[in-house]
């Protein structure tokens, strides 16, 4: 929707759709819907809130529709920084150009958290540390689109961004019969290609790829089994999977069976009890030693995370330069870094219009929506950011676009975000679209499914409509 209420030419198909379909079987497909999110078991799952953590996610039968140049820009600028992040972490486990270069201070790389001394010097398959890049993006005009924050470890939620479309299909297939709409079903099988193309020195053979989960406790745990499933690939946890002569073996009724390429949903720290925690039993004892000596593929690679830190994603611009070259084609949103003291000052008297977050955050968890909350919680959270500066930005609260949306019974306006999933391997593939998340709460900027936030099928047109 426009400003002024208008439909936007995109959404023209979608608003005579919904002009014929009506209201109450609008309702009635959504309730479908969730029936067969439940039946299928699409979940997702949010501790310590007592009671049954396992949840549907939120699902809106209005698509999100963008444009096919609005699409075509959008590719090129996360390939981009896709391109730029993964140089970038070349560069900082090898000759550290851009920190020697004063473009980025060495501190928040060598003092990150996610920063692994293990990995100095060492070369993954084809360079490539990030493997799955998430760019969330957010619209805020009809042309302006902004970079939220960048992805590089584990981006969770494909998994909704393929299930949404499928229920769509069955739901209205005729929506799709004329080939408007570019699909998403491809998603899987460039996966594959993408683990494939980074197999280990050691891979002599057609590369094997599993899927490391932490297990059916973990709150992705549904995806992990989607994504195997959808690859063709075995899903394992640690107990299935040894170290031997420097390779990686799953154990099977059939006997050991050598493994290439291990795209993990486990956080670095549990990885590898020998290499990191030694308590972690979700990880694979010496798999760090396979995978500097060739032995196998991790994808992320470990310690790709430093790349992600929303420290480091105000420096993304920086990176695009120096090491391509080129002028970012998607910009950030403007970033103060409490680290420093003029950004600092100027966080501390503004904090009623910004949104506030941890530099190590995610999910929607410990951050400050100033305009939405209390007296008492800007005050408390200004004492948090006055006891350690360094472990917060700020962004501005911006004008999300909002989308048409089904809530009680009715179309209504909610904000929306966006998550394209961009693969990285020999080549750099990208599905057209993305998860697109959507505030359910009326007023609400927060988007995660932690938060209250749902899904919606995002369409990209194959043409100008």
């Amino acid at each position: 929707m426009r400003s002024d209420g208008a439909t936007r030419a995109p959404y023209a198909g979608v608003e005579g759709w919904l002009d014929d379909i009506g209201l109450s079987l609008l309702d009635l497909r959504s309730k479908e819907a969730e029936a067969l999110f439940r039946r299928i078991g699409i979940t997702f799952a949010v501790y310590g809130e007592g009671g049954d953590p396992e949840r549907l996610i939120p699902f809106d039968l209005i698509p999100r529709v963008i444009a096919a140049a609005e699409w075509e820009r959008l590719s090129a600028g996360i390939k981009q920084r896709a391109r730029a992040l993964n140089a970038f972490l070349y560069d900082v486990y090898h000759r550290r150009e851009i920190l020697r270069a004063g473009r980025i201070p060495s501190r928040l790389v060598t003092q990150n958290d996610a920063f692994l001394p293990e990995m100095i010097g060492f070369e993954p398959p084809g360079r490539v540390y990030s493997h799955i890049v998430g760019v969330d993006l957010v619209r805020t005009g009809p042309d302006d689109f902004f970079v939220l924050e960048d992805n590089c470890r584990t981006p969770s939620g494909v998994s909704y961004m393929l299930e949404n479309r499928e229920i769509m299909m069955r739901m209205f297939p005729d929506l799709f019969e004329d080939g408007l709409v570019r699909p998403v079903d491809g998603y899987a099988a460039d996966l594959r290609r993408t683990l494939e193309e980074v197999a280990p020195p050691a891979c002599k053979q057609d590369p094997q790829v599993v899927v490391l989960t932490p297990g059916p406790f973990n709150s992705a745990y549904y995806e992990h089994s989607f994504l195997a499933d959808s690859m063709g690939a075995d899903l394992v946890e640690a107990r299935d999977l040894y170290v031997q002569e420097g390779r990686v073996w799953r154990r099977t009724t059939r006997g050991p069976e050598v493994v290439d390429v291990i795209y993990r949903r486990i956080d670095d720290d549990f990885l590898d009890p020998l290499a990191f925690r030694p308590d972690s039993a979700l990880g694979v004892p010496g798999l760090m030693h396979a995978y500097l000596s060739g032995g196998v593929t991790i994808a992320s690679a470990p310690g790709a995370g430093v790349a992600d830190d929303k420290a480091i994603y105000t420096y993304v611009p920086e990176m695009i330069d120096f090491y391509l070259g080129e002028a970012p084609i998607l910009p950030n949103v403007q970033t103060f870094k409490c680290s420093e003291p003029d950004d600092l000052s100027y966080v501390l008297d503004n904090l009623r219009d910004l949104v506030v977050k941890e530099v190590a955050g995610s999910g929607g968890y410990g951050m400050l929506v100033g305009p939405r909350s209390t007296e008492a919680e800007v005050e408390a959270y200004r004492a948090r950011i006055e006891a350690d500066p360094e472990d917060f930005i700020a962004q501005p609260t911006l004008d999300l676009s909002a989308a048409p949306t089904l809530a009680s019974g009715k179309i209504v306006s909610r904000h929306v975000d966006l998550r394209p999933y961009c693969l990285v391997g020999k080549q750099i593939r990208l599905t057209p679209g993305g998860l697109t998340r959507v505030a359910l709460r009326e007023g609400s900027l927060v988007v995660n499914s932690s938060q209250g936030g749902g899904v919606k099928d995002t369409w990209v047109l194959s043409k100008e409509s």
